[in-house]
């Protein structure tokens, strides 16, 4: 899965890793597509380092694991660090968001964000859950951006919680939040938008939803 000439440049990348990241990897052989070719991926990734355990379990007959994890379809990634920061990935994180993968993996490593100062603050001041759905594609090379962004986001906060989601494998889903271009941002089935957008716009409609919760409350 990984290019020979790409895994030099690879494990001097993980070599800068902190602390140890643990996958746990939800998978259902006969029924997922892309599920066998995600394991042999992380596989080969953990091969590279020692500072990054996949876990693997079977969707079905472990449902228990994954209603712990919060992990509904496959296949299904949670990426963690010291704790587990509610950051999520579903489907083949191969072509670009391979680049999803290995920066997540970074960040959680790390255990901190490199968000401004304001930003953290004001989502320290989230108290309302808020879940956060980016869909993404493996030809888009901005989709990333907007991936990597929404995992900080949850890094700040216990509260928020981001998957990031392969749109192609996942058609329902695609039909219902109508996803006709990537990136698309879904936060708590209420605010969507399309395209990358700047750290501060993108908290500004996360904080928004979360004033709209908190008055529903």
């Amino acid at each position: 899965m990984i290019p020979e000439e790409h895994k030099e440049h690879l494990k001097s990348e993980l070599q800068k890793l902190e602390k140890p990241v643990r996958i746990v990897m939800f998978t259902q052989e006969f029924e997922c597509e892309y599920c066998a070719q995600t394991r042999r991926l992380l596989e080969e990734l953990a091969s590279l380092t020692d500072k990054i355990k996949v876990d693997v379990y079977d969707f079905v007959a472990n449902s228990d694991k994954a209603k712990e994890y919060g992990i509904d379809k496959v296949p299904g990634l949670a990426i963690m660090g010291e704790k587990d920061y509610g950051v999520r990935f579903y489907g083949l994180p191969y072509g670009y968001e391979f680049q999803t993968l290995i920066e997540a993996i970074a960040v959680v490593s790390r255990g901190w964000t490199d968000l401004a100062g304001q930003t953290k603050e004001k989502l320290k001041q989230v108290k309302v859950p808020v879940h956060i759905q980016v869909f993404v594609s493996l030809t888009c090379p901005f989709c990333s951006m907007s991936a990597v962004l929404a995992y900080k986001f949850a890094m700040e906060n216990d509260l928020i919680r981001t998957d990031v989601v392969e749109v192609g494998e996942f058609p329902p889903l695609a039909v219902k939040y109508a996803v006709m271009g990537v990136p698309k941002t879904v936060i708590n089935d209420q605010k969507e938008f399309v395209g990358a957008v700047p750290e501060d716009m993108f908290l500004e409609h996360l904080l928004l939803v979360a004033s709209q919760e908190n008055r529903a409350v």
